[in-house]
């Protein structure tokens, strides 16, 4: 199987952890593909109320706050499901222009800057880059690890996801994650925000005092824990 098996076009914290199992297999209210904005999908169902996001849940999932170490806010989440693993994180965004063409330029030159590589495909979200991370492995060498970066632009909000693992390069072993991503509904709040503000999240059923807002453009190491697939070369 090659690297990244999907159709190409011509052309990729110190986070404290909260760790909870999630519930039982989660039924879409909307038969659009998502994500949804809230006001699309205005109820909770059987997802979890994360603040920013609502997340599906799935058996045998599992879930990881991911916490900003200088101010102690959750900024994304991890789920973890069959061996992959996908980091959601969500932003302001202006409310006529999306950011994920700008943000693929950015993530690629990062990316390239560090030694590895990102390429534009077509996936079921739109465009994404698929991008190989370089990595050490255990015998001292320097290997790549796959990662997927998916992007989609809603109204007022911007949604990142990043998947690694099995999931970043088979089309099949995607395909639970791709479902959770689709079912995900996204509250982005009417407060004014500056594009790329971090909408901040909260454990599932904890409800926080208003923090302030955390301006955080998207990094490049989104899942230090998460499983991984290493190409040696």
């Amino acid at each position: 199987m090659s690297l990244f098996s999907r159709r190409r076009r011509d052309t990729p914290t110190d986070a404290g952890t909260d760790e909870t199992q999630a519930a039982p297999e989660a039924v879409a209210e909307s038969a659009e593909r998502g994500p949804h904005d809230v006001e699309a999908v205005p109820g909770l169902g059987s997802r979890l109320d994360l603040g920013a996001l609502r997340i599906p849940a799935r058996a045998g999932m599992q879930l990881r706050l991911e916490v900003e170490k200088k101010s102690r806010n959750v900024v994304a989440v991890t789920l973890g499901l069959n061996g992959s693993a996908m980091q959601l994180q969500v932003f302001a965004a202006p409310r006529t222009l999306g950011i994920w063409d700008e943000l693929r330029e950015e993530i690629t030159g990062s990316v390239g800057k560090q030694g590895g590589t990102a390429e534009e495909v077509e996936g079921p979200f739109g465009t994404e880059l698929l991008a190989r991370l370089p990595v050490k492995t255990p015998e001292g060498g320097t290997g790549h690890r796959p990662a997927r970066f998916v992007g989609v632009d809603g109204p007022r909000w911007f949604l990142r996801a990043v998947v690694t693992g099995k999931a970043a390069v088979d089309a099949e072993a995607a395909a639970e994650l791709e479902d959770v991503l689709a079912d995900v509904v996204v509250v982005r709040g009417q407060e004014a925000r500056a594009p790329r503000d971090v909408l901040l999240l909260h454990a599932p059923g904890q409800v926080p005092a208003a923090p302030a807002a955390t301006t955080t453009e998207p990094g490049l190491d989104p899942l230090r824990r998460g499983p991984e697939i290493t190409e040696v070369r």
